[in-house]
Formats: C-alpha cells, structure tokens, sequence
C-alpha cells in the first residue's frame, strides 16, 4: 500500500479501474485516500470515468474538499464528502462513493442491508444518509457543500458503510484496499440478500458475534483480494 506520494497515487489509479472492473462505478462513482504525507489532504481523481483515470489526472484536495493542484481539471462536485469524512473519522484512510445497483434498492427501502455471508461481515452495522432530514425535499440529493458532507459524516458514524436514499452508498476502510474489499463485497452482498429473500423462507443473517469475527478474520485477506482484482483490470485493459 501505499507509503510515500507516487505510491498512493499508483494504488489510487489501480483501485479506480478495479471499482469499474468489479461493477462498483461505471461513468460515475469515485474513491479518495489521504495523502500519505499531508494526513489533511486527500488524494482524488479529477471528474472523469474511473476506467479512465490515470496518475496525471489525480488531485490532491485540501481539507476542505479544494483542489490545490487542478490546474484547470474539472473536480468532482461531490468532494465534499471524502472531505467531511477524513475530518470526522482519523481512522479512515479511504473513502468509495458508487451507485452500485443491487445496494440502491436497500437505500429506498424498509429492508435493512445486513450481513449474509462471512466476506460481508463489516454489514453488521449499516447507517442510512436521508438528506431530506437536513435539507428538505428540493435537493437534488448531491453532497454539494460542507454542510451537506458533515451530515453525511455525521450519518455515517463509526459504521463501514452508509446508504444514501436514491443515490448510492459510501463506504470506508484503514487503507485503500479495505475501503476497496468493502464497496465490492456491499455491492455482492446485496445481490446474495435479494437472490434469498426471492427464494422467501426465514433468513439466517451472521450474528454480531460472527461479523465480529469474520470481520477479524477478513482484516488480513485483503491483499488476497488486491492482488486478483488488480491483475484482471490490468489484464482487460491490455486487450
């Protein structure tokens, strides 16, 4: 992972093709991390599609959400919320923000998001993002300014992940291949909960017991993961 400035760029670059490679983003959707020498600053793509980013299209942000570096890039409207998160939560060194479609369901919905197999156990505890609550029913539900990212902070808690009503999800991790392993699993977790609640029966989540656990035990497979990811965007994008 990334310990000095080029490195962090490098994983940074490598996790936005892995979050389109996997299903996470498409044309929208984007991924921070805190510069690895300023902890204020974190380290995000100019608005683009994430299959495209490069090194030289990377940002650094200060810790407000503005660009130091744009150099007359176009800066994602929404870096507000990476901004808001590193500045509530010290622990987080990156953040994922997608529409990925089997989790937009659980965002409009009664049905709580919640952990069905092992690999998704950090769903223990999911928070829900209603900007309605802060901000009305006029809004065009983007996280546009500091106030909006804050309560989306606030939102979010100390959980891994939260829903956001018609929009998407953010989740977060102590690294970059963390918050990476937790958008992808989000997004397969809520295609096994839906695929199981279809089947109709009484379901068997993990207890907070076992999340605990797994989630422990998941802590040290992420490189596993990394590893695999990385190579099939590298491999597609070389075709």
């Amino acid at each position: 992972m990334g310990t000095n400035l080029n490195e962090a760029v490098a994983d940074l670059v490598t996790a936005n093709h892995i979050l389109f490679d996997q299903g996470v983003v498409d044309a929208f959707g984007h991924i921070s991390v805190r510069h690895p020498e300023k902890p204020g600053c974190f380290l995000l793509s100019r608005a683009m599609a994430p299959s495209h980013v490069s090194a030289a299209d990377i940002v650094e942000h200060d810790e407000n959400g503005e660009p130091i570096d744009a150099n007359g890039r176009a800066v994602y409207l929404e870096r507000f919320i990476h901004a808001e998160i590193y500045r509530s939560r010290s622990d987080v060194t990156s953040v994922v923000h997608s529409h990925s479609p089997a989790v937009i369901p659980f965002g409009i919905s009664s049905v709580a998001l919640r952990p069905a197999f092992h690999m998704a156990s950090f769903l223990d505890k999911v928070s829900r993002f209603e900007i309605r609550d802060g901000f009305g029913s006029e809004t065009d539900l983007l996280i546009r300014d500091s106030e909006k990212g804050r309560y989306l902070a606030q939102a979010l808690g100390a959980a891994s992940v939260a829903l956001m009503r018609g929009h998407g999800s953010v989740a977060v991790g102590r690294d970059i291949r963390e918050a990476v392993y937790r958008a992808i699993y989000t997004e397969v977790n809520a295609r096994i909960q839906t695929q199981a609640v279809v089947l109709g029966g009484v379901l068997e989540y993990l207890t907070s017991e076992e999340a605990a656990a797994a989630t422990q035990s998941n802590a040290s497979q992420t490189g596993r993961c990394w590893a695999l990811w990385s190579e099939e965007a590298r491999a597609k994008r070389a075709k």
